[in-house]
Formats: C-alpha cells, sequence, structure tokens
C-alpha cells in the first residue's frame, strides 16, 4: 500500500527558522498547508512528502516509534529520550545549528573539584560522613545515569528539575547539576563550573531517520530526492573548484594527495580540483609554487555526485537492496 515520507520539523522559535532555512538552501522549500497557524505542510515540487511541525522533543519519540520517516530535532533529545537509540534512529547528517553541550557543573566554590573522579570522591566522601547521597537536578536523567555509571560514581541521587536547572545549589535543591549550555554564561552567572572531563554530550540539531517507520515505495523514493539535494548542498559548501594552467596531470595528482583534493568525475581536464575549503589557500600557494600559472577559484552552490551516500548508508541501515 503506498503512503507518504511524514516529514517533521520544529514548529517554532529558533530551531524552525534554522530548519526552514536548511531545507530552502538545498532547494526543498517547506510550505504551511492553510496558513501559518497550520500544524501540516508539503515541500514545494516534491511529490508524496507530508510535512509534520512538531516540537523537537514529540520529533525524536515519533522517530523512535515508526510515526514519522525523517526529522529535525537534537541529539541530545535522541540519546535522553529514546532507549537503544542507535537500533531506532539514525543520524543522517548534523545540521550545523542547534548547538548545546549536556554539561556536569559543580559551585565555583568547589576549589578541589575539577574532575569526575574528584567529584567521587566528594559523593563517597559525604555518604560515609552523613549517609546522605549527594544530590544532582538534571532534566537528562538517562544521560546522567549512562555517565556517572561510566565514571564509577553511585553515592548520588538525580532530583528532577522542573523549572532553572542552573538555580537549584544556590536554592540549596541539589549540591550539583547537569544541564545544557551554549556558551557558558548563565552557569557563571550563577556561580557553577563546568568539570574538566564533564561534557556528557556535545549535541546540534540532526536530520534524523526512522528505523522503525514502514517505507513504502514512494516513502522511498522522496527520500531520495530529498537526500540528493540534501548532500549536493552539503558537498556544495564544504568544496571550492580550483582551475589552473600550465599544469600537468601529474602536478593535479600530487595535489590531490597532499590536500584532499578530487577531480570531478567527468572532468576531461587535470586542471580542474575539488579542494576542501579549509585548504583552499595552502593549495593555491602549493600550486604556484609549483609552476602553475593563473589559478581562479568557484564557490559552489551544489555537486550531485554519482553515488548519494547520505541515501546509502540509510538504505543499507533498512537492508534495501540496490
Amino acid at each position: 500500500m503506498s503512503s507518504p515520507l511524514i516529514l517533521a520539523v520544529p514548529s517554532k522559535g529558533r530551531l524552525q527558522e534554522n530548519a526552514d532555512a536548511f531545507f530552502s538552501r538545498a532547494g526543498l522549500d517547506i510550505k504551511k498547508s492553510g496558513g501559518t497557524r497550520t500544524y501540516m505542510g508539503t515541500i514545494a515540487g516534491v511529490r508524496d512528502v507530508e510535512v509534520s511541525f512538531l516540537s523537537a522533543s514529540e520529533i525524536s519519540r515519533q522517530l523512535a516509534d515508526g510515526a514519522v520517516h525523517l526529522g529535525v530535532t537534537g541529539e541530545d533529545l535522541v540519546r535522553e529520550n529514546i532507549s537503544n537509540a542507535d537500533e531506532k534512529i539514525q543520524l543522517v547528517t548534523p545540521l550545523g545549528f542547534g548547538f548545546a553541550d549536556v554539561v556536569v557543573a559543580v559551585p565555583q566554590s568547589w576549589i578541589d573539584v575539577s574532575t569526575m573522579e574528584d567529584l567521587d570522591d566528594v559523593a563517597a566522601g559525604r555518604y560515609a560522613r552523613t549517609g546522605e547521597r549527594m544530590r544532582v537536578a538534571t532534566k537528562y536523567i538517562n544521560l546522567t545515569r549512562d555517565f556517572f555509571k561510566a565514571h564509577g560514581i553511585a553515592d548520588y541521587r538525580i532530583v528532577e528539575s522542573a523549572g532553572a536547572t542552573e538555580g537549584a545549589p544556590a536554592s540549596g535543591s541539589a549540591e550539583l547539576i547537569v544541564d545544557i549550555t551554549t556558551t557558558g554564561a548563565t552557569l557563571v552567572a550563577n556561580a557553577l563550573k563546568i568539570m574538566d572531563d564533564g561534557v556528557i554530550l556535545k549535541s546540534q540539531a540532526n536530520l534524523a531517520a526512522s528505523l522503525t517507520a514502514s517505507w513504502s515505495g514512494d516513502a522511498r523514493a522522496a527520500l531520495a530526492t530529498i537526500l540528493t539535494r540534501i548532500a549536493a548542498d552539503i558537498r556544495g559548501r564544504e568544496l571550492r573548484e580550483v582551475r589552473f594552467s600550465g599544469g600537468d596531470e601529474a602536478l593535479a595528482a600530487e595535489a590531490c594527495q597532499k590536500f584532499g583534493c578530487t577531480i570531478p568525475p567527468g572532468e576531461g581536464r587535470v586542471s580542474v580540483l575539488h579542494v576542501p575549503a579549509e585548504n583552499l589557500y595552502a593549495l593555491v600557494d602549493w600550486l604556484r609554487q609549483h609552476g602553475a600559472g593563473a589559478v581562479s577559484v568557484v564557490r559552489l552552490d551544489y555537486i550531485f555526485e554519482p553515488e548519494n551516500l547520505l541515501y546509502n548508508r540509510l538504505a543499507t541501515r533498512l537492508g534495501w537492496s540496490s
């Protein structure tokens, strides 16, 4: 039975704005059905796709349940909300926005406590003296338990945070916290410091795919269209096209080896290279030092490569034959 691909995107705020910009840049313009207040939409010019506008937390849960096929959500929400997340969800590609670190933070007055090992000593000492376990305020219960277990810390208990977590130590409701931060400024304002080895997860928004959803033929075809455009946009932003005169095949081959360049498929002239943007100026200097003549550089909007690695990785994971 045919059914469309369901893409879930954040319903409001900066995440929605950034997601819209990401898809639009890849030629995937999201249109709301029936006005701005609706919670359903489409992608202009792409058949068999329904867009659902949900909260980022709900997107992670619906991906795990197989209720949506693709979704934009934070890795922190995937890891926190879903047990055995890697068996239910594949992170297709990071999106370059929604950055946040999940961290362990303690009062700045704890001068001698800077590592998780130090924290273990404090927790064990407190329990030995008073019989009370150290309290950790957090909304990230599962991530906290896994991280503390990995560091061998047992003498603590979680105080589930319902409000501003960073205020818990000052209010006396907890000794330390596990929370998300982008700049760390709020932690500093509340006289807290991040443990030296206390970054649990460096999170950002991801395009994620459900491994439990039912994928019809139409949904697979829509997936191929979406991921082809996204992959082309990503490669276009990652690479610069360099054209140079006065070189030969050996010079191009050596440039590829030194600077991670590739010769575009089907390009007959060896004087055309695609180079990672961060290696551009080093490559240009090197080419000129090794006999190249004029060198021109082009910013690329899209690169549609012969193989779509984003689609192929997901298809392999889902067991689809080529």
